[in-house]
């Protein structure tokens, strides 16, 4: 393949599948969901949801979820009280790429990573993280603040 039909092939990114869109809205507009995992199925050609953490899982059991040595894509709900006392919540989109992945997968969460973002309104922050300690707890909240 020239390397002019890779650049096209991969600038195009992935769809986004129907229950993705739905599935964030429901974090979104009804909290229903603390965090959402989403992967890219490269058979299907689109992001799907891999899994949904309900809102009493807290932070540890989201980043838990996420593997070790492969990239995803996240968001997560975070509420936290500022210092006039309110209750305030921030969505967090956060594209996991550990150093250890294979380079395609890196390749292809990079090249897909706008289009999908684009599809989910009303994300606050987005952070890249590499290893845990790149979207520990710490850099979630003072993002927030």
């Amino acid at each position: 393949m020239s390397f002019r039909g890779l650049q096209a092939n991969a600038s195009s990114g992935m769809g986004v599948a129907d229950h993705s869109k739905s599935t964030y809205m429901e974090l979104q507009r009804k909290k229903v969901h603390r965090y959402i995992i989403f992967k890219i199925d490269e058979n299907k050609k689109e992001v799907v949801v891999e899994k949904t953490g309900g809102p009493a899982e807290s932070y540890e059991d989201f980043t838990a979820s996420l593997p070790e040595n492969d990239c995803r894509y996240a968001v997560y709900d975070f509420d936290f009280v500022t210092s006039e006392n309110c209750q305030k919540s921030k969505v967090f989109f956060i594209a996991w790429s550990p150093s250890v992945s294979r380079i395609r997968a890196k390749m292809l969460y990079a090249t897909s990573k706008e289009r999908f973002r684009r599809e989910l309104a009303g994300i606050h922050y987005e952070i890249q993280a590499t290893d845990p300690t790149e979207m520990d707890l710490e850099v979630i909240r003072d993002r927030a603040n």
